[in-house]
């Protein structure tokens, strides 16, 4: 469609104001113009270059540099000049019109000077991302490819092995079967894995990488004629089970070395089933109970030595069995086993950093090397808002006890409690742990300016946690340890200024038009609810910290009534509405942040000061010998021996 440019419109108010907000916004790049935005004048070859818009190099407005009459027959130049006077404009989509009427309003507030002119970094997803994580259509895709890979790596088996036929109907519906059974017992044991595609890709994933594995090594065995025994032990039985014990639990650890011994037996046509399954099972249960409490990267070598001793006596268990062991090949027997143990344990240790990265998930290794008080962020904390820092390093210490009494993730709460109040180092003075005690910069503001300032850090947290590109469970802790819960001080000082103003109207002090409208979302932090338990224990955590600031003397009856309060408070503002705490594990949550806040805040026993002798007299040596300083005479020290000891002299 053909548009008259914003230059040849009329003189009307609403159509200068429009002119006058469009013009510096598109050629002063304030807000990115798409392609679709763009202006596309109709330029004539007798037009000035640059005369674009109806706007001429000579700078008058509304007319386009012609020549002179003589030189152009009317109806050409009536044509031309209509032509040049029209601009093409291609009609935008909505997100781009939202865009521009969004960069019109912060250009307005950035001239006015209520913008600085600068935008947060905002934790946004892309929902194309969130649906395919959640839809169960890429589930059963995903279901689906590990039965085909299976089934594909069971006839790749067969025709690796030297006399072993292709795998009949009666093995491919044993596969099918076995691969179905796996995946309802996924579901059915757990659930929120299931409901996530990222986990089960990287469940199934592991699963298949590992009977790969399998499968390779069983072709390296047959050239060989390993006999099954000893092919059995050798085997890597324990990545599946070692990889997804770290990352997911040792409840999943074990779910795989169970699935991987009994589908494995398909796969590995030189070894009975039995056999296989016997030792995939104890070989596998020894790397997922040699995991517990992972916290270095050195437990996957004790782990490793641990499959690898399991392994070899295994196999030695098996070559006694058969009676085919001799002294010549012991040390083959339980050596090889073992090294294949010792390098499971250090392939799991070194693919489990890529599969971090790859599927967006954290371990408790991870967790404690970003622990580190020298961060850049913390170090920030540490000398620009001490009082923060302070208080950061007590909320951890409430959290990971609280996470631990539940078996939540205790290493996560203890690394996002250092992080969540990161966004007060924009205006560190405006909080009260950090405030002057002399100046506070609230009383020159009103409630809802300083509810701004103290909302705010929330969204500056964001900004410095994306800036600096920590975990994304972090920047969800931040977003979420307040909630939408209420900004209670300054939403009754608001409170107060009403009723203040109410009162002057009634006297006929003030005007109706002078009391403020107060609203109670205005005073509230913008969310979300905390959504899952780590987020609401550091948010519990926080709250209780910063209110027993407040005890003037802290015993433990006043402790626990304090903590009682708050927990009841956030319980019916509908703050834990979104978490999947239940009610037992929130009364541990307290039990524990009384018991670490009991023993915080001890009192100790104050002791006696001890009376303070008084030192002898020092001789003034400035005065004459034998006077003292008060002027008075004093004795002679040989006058006065001597006639201590004419008189101690017996009479004669």
């Amino acid at each position: 469609m053909y548009l008259h440019p914003l230059s040849q419109l009329g003189p009307s108010g609403s159509q200068r104001g429009l002119q006058t907000l469009l013009r510096p916004a598109i050629y002063n790049n304030e807000f990115p113009v798409g392609k679709s935005l763009r202006k596309q004048a109709v330029q004539s070859p007798r037009q000035k270059p640059g005369a674009v818009d109806g706007t001429s190099n000579d700078g008058n407005t509304g007319h386009v540099a012609e020549e002179s009459e003589s030189r152009r027959p009317g109806k050409a130049r009536h044509r031309e000049t209509c032509q040049e006077s029209l601009v093409r404009v291609e009609w935008p989509s909505f997100p781009e019109i939202i865009k521009m009427f969004e960069s019109l309003r912060r250009a307005q507030l950035f001239r006015e000077g209520y913008s600085c002119g600068r935008t947060r970094r905002k934790n946004q997803d892309d929902d194309f991302w969130d649906v395919l994580r959640c839809h169960p259509s890429v589930t059963g895709v995903v279901a689906m490819g590990f039965v085909i890979g299976v089934l594909i790596l069971m006839q790749a088996s067969a025709g690796w092995t030297p006399g072993m036929a292709s795998p009949g109907l009666t093995k491919w519906f044993y596969a099918v079967v076995l691969s179905a059974g796996m995946l309802v017992h996924l579901h059915l044991t757990n659930k929120e894995v299931t409901k996530d595609n990222r986990l089960a890709l990287l469940i199934l994933g592991t699963l298949f990488g590992h009977l790969a594995l399998a499968v390779m090594v069983q072709r390296f065995g047959s050239a060989r004629e390993w006999p099954g025994g000893f092919l059995a032990s050798v085997m890597p039985h324990a990545v599946a089970p070692l990889v997804l014990s770290v990352i997911l639990g040792r409840r999943m650890g074990m779910f795989a070395a169970l699935h991987c011994s009994v589908l494995g037996s398909l796969l590995v046509p030189g070894v009975t089933s039995m056999t296989w399954i016997s030792t995939g099972l104890i070989v596998g249960a020894a790397g997922v109970l040699s995991t517990r409490r992972v916290r270095r990267r050195n437990r996957f070598l004790i782990a490793g030595l641990c499959v690898g001793g399991t392994a070899g006596l295994v196999s030695f268990i098996l070559a006694s069995l058969d009676g085919s062991i001799a002294s010549a090949e012991l040390g083959q027997i339980t050596g090889t086993p073992f090294a294949s143990g010792l390098l499971t344990g250090l392939l799991a240790g070194g693919f489990l950093p890529v599969m971090e990265s790859a599927f967006g998930v954290t371990t408790d290794i991870t967790w404690l090397e970003q622990a580190d008080l020298n961060h850049p962020l913390m170090r920030r904390l540490s000398m620009e808002a001490p009082g923060t820092y302070h208080h950061s390093l007590v909320v951890a210490n409430l959290a990971e006890a609280a996470a631990e009494a539940i078996s939540a993730n205790a290493a996560m709460c203890r690394v996002c409690a250092y992080f969540h109040d990161i966004g007060k180092l924009n205006k560190p003075e405006y909080f009260i742990e950090n405030m002057d005690p002399a100046h506070n910069p609230h009383a020159d503001l009103t409630a809802r300016m300083s509810t701004l300032i103290l909302v705010a850090h929330v969204k500056d947290g964001v900004d410095l946690a994306i800036k600096h590109n920590l975990n994304s469970r972090i920047i969800d802790v931040i977003e979420q340890h307040h909630g939408t819960s209420l900004a209670w001080y300054f939403y009754q000082q608001a409170l107060n200024q009403k009723a203040e103003m109410l009162r002057l109207v009634k006297e006929e002090k003030a005007s109706e038009d002078d009391i403020p409208q107060i609203s109670e979302d205005v005073f509230r932090y913008p969310g979300p609810k905390p959504r899952f338990k780590e987020s609401a224990i550091i948010s519990l955590a926080d709250a209780v910290e910063s209110a027993s600031r407040t005890l003037d003397k802290p015993t433990a009856q006043r402790i626990e009534q304090m903590v009682d309060e708050i927990v009841q408070t956030r319980m019916f503002d509908g703050q834990l509405d979104e978490c999947d705490l239940t009610l037992s594990e929130l009364a541990r949550v307290k039990a524990s942040f009384v018991k670490t806040l009991a023993s915080m805040m001890h009192s100790r026993i104050k002791y006696q000061q001890r009376a303070v002798e008084t030192p002898p007299q020092r001789l003034d040596t400035s005065t004459e010998p034998g006077s003292s300083a008060d002027g008075e005479e004093m004795p002679n020290r040989k006058s006065t021996r001597r006639r201590t000891a004419t008189k101690s002299t017996p009479a004669a």
